[in-house]
């Protein structure tokens, strides 16, 4: 046996245990490691506010906590007229489930002509063992709920403690960060946190207004029909149809249409007309106007990357797909080399046939031009220097030419 064979099998085996150990680390830690990629994220988004308020003399911390308290002020009160409509929806359909299901009863009876009575299928429906077996079910679940809710209320405690050191002690994470970089790559690392910062910010703010501006006009619009619960199913619409890019509007105006057509059905109507055309305008009125100047990206793009997202990331990806897609897009546009297009017709899409035989008809009339005038050019030419050399006579020492008798 060599003697280096054993030292390479141990060495492989060794590197083998360290690969699964890290392997079996990252899963445990990949809800950690989201959860401080979303925490990264929404430092990020909130540090434009926080430098202004830092640069009119307001220390890091207390600016960052004025932020978080006021986007936690704001998230507690849309979860609040949210629960209260859908509290609203549920306590009416319990008063006129009897109503309900008396007229279920009557129509069974008018087209099956049977003789149902409501009593009658109370009792059926309460001692029944799929109820029974229900009920148990839900007593059990009631506690994997309960442990689902206080999972979730704990990721968010952690995101939101990571996001507020990442944005109170950001130049002190910089300059650990660069401090350990050559002086060539901390200007890199510099500029390149400084496009995400604009970009994810700029995102957010900007999706942000076009949430207030859908909101208020859906919330006129709901108001104007008497639709109940109005406020809270404009924020509703203005939050979900800016952050689902492209689908977001129609979703969001699911619920309102389903709301008012409990009202009137002619109203469902009206509500889906004003989505459609308010989509229309904010897509070619709107939106260019307020992202040209933060970030611009293409609708297929967006919709792709919270497709791609969601299927890496859950939920979580499809919040931060857009920020991260618009930054990695502006990264890339400020280190990839552009050339000027040339101008080609072929460039801006295909002609129409005519248009091109005209053209090609015109390409050869000039070139037919350009070579019947080269030989009168060169005719021209000789006739004036004959005619030259006739004015200067001949030249000094060249026999006269007579002619011949």
């Amino acid at each position: 046996m060599p003697r280096w064979l054993p030292r390479a099998l141990v060495l492989a085996l060794a590197l083998y245990a360290c690969f699964q150990l890290g392997s079996w680390a990252f899963h445990q830690l990949i809800g950690l490691l989201v959860n401080i990629l979303v925490a990264f994220f929404l430092a990020l988004a909130i540090e434009p506010a926080v430098g202004r308020m830092a640069a009119r003399g307001m220390r890091r911390g207390l600016a960052t906590f004025l932020v978080f308290f006021t986007v936690m002020v704001v998230g507690v009160g849309f979860v609040v007229l949210l629960g209260s409509m859908l509290a609203g929806q549920i306590v009416d359909m319990v008063e006129n489930f009897p109503k309900y299901l008396d007229s279920l009863i009557n129509w069974m009876n008018q087209t099956f002509h049977t003789e149902l009575s409501r009593v009658e299928v109370q009792d059926s429906v309460l001692r029944s063992d799929w109820l029974r077996k229900y009920v148990q079910n839900s007593a059990t679940g009631v506690l994997d709920v309960s442990a689902t809710v206080l999972g979730g209320l704990f990721k968010l405690l952690t995101i939101f403690l990571f996001s507020f050191y990442f944005a109170a002690d950001g130049p002190r994470l910089r300059r650990a960060l660069c401090s350990v970089l050559p002086p060539a790559r901390q200007t890199e690392v510099l500029r390149a946190w400084e496009i995400a910062v604009d970009k994810t910010g700029g995102y957010l703010y900007s999706r942000g207004l076009m949430a207030l501006i859908s909101g208020v006009a859906h919330f006129i619009l709901l108001e104007i029909l008497g639709v109940p619960y109005a406020p809270a199913l404009a924020v509703w619409v203005g939050l979900v149809s800016q952050f689902i890019p492209t689908i977001g509007t129609y979703l969001a105006g699911a619920l309102p249409m389903l709301i008012a057509f409990t009202e009137d059905p002619w109203y469902a109507l009206w509500v889906l007309v004003f989505v459609v055309v308010y989509q229309q305008f904010e897509n070619y009125v709107l939106q260019p106007k307020l992202t040209s100047k933060t970030v611009d990206i293409h609708p297929a793009v967006a919709f792709g990357s919270v497709i791609a997202g969601t299927a890496l990331l859950g939920a979580v990806g499809a919040l931060i797909a857009i920020p991260a897609v618009a930054t990695l897009q502006a990264f890339l546009g400020a280190y990839v080399k552009r050339y000027d297009v040339t101008d080609d017709p072929r460039v801006h899409g295909h002609r129409r046939y005519g248009e091109a035989v005209v053209a090609r008809l015109q390409q050869a009339l000039h070139q037919r031009k350009d070579q019947g005038q080269a030989p009168s050019r060169e005719v021209s030419s000789r006739a004036r220097r004959q005619s030259a050399g006739a004015v200067r006579g001949p030249a000094p020492g060249h026999p006269s030419r007579r002619p011949a008798t």
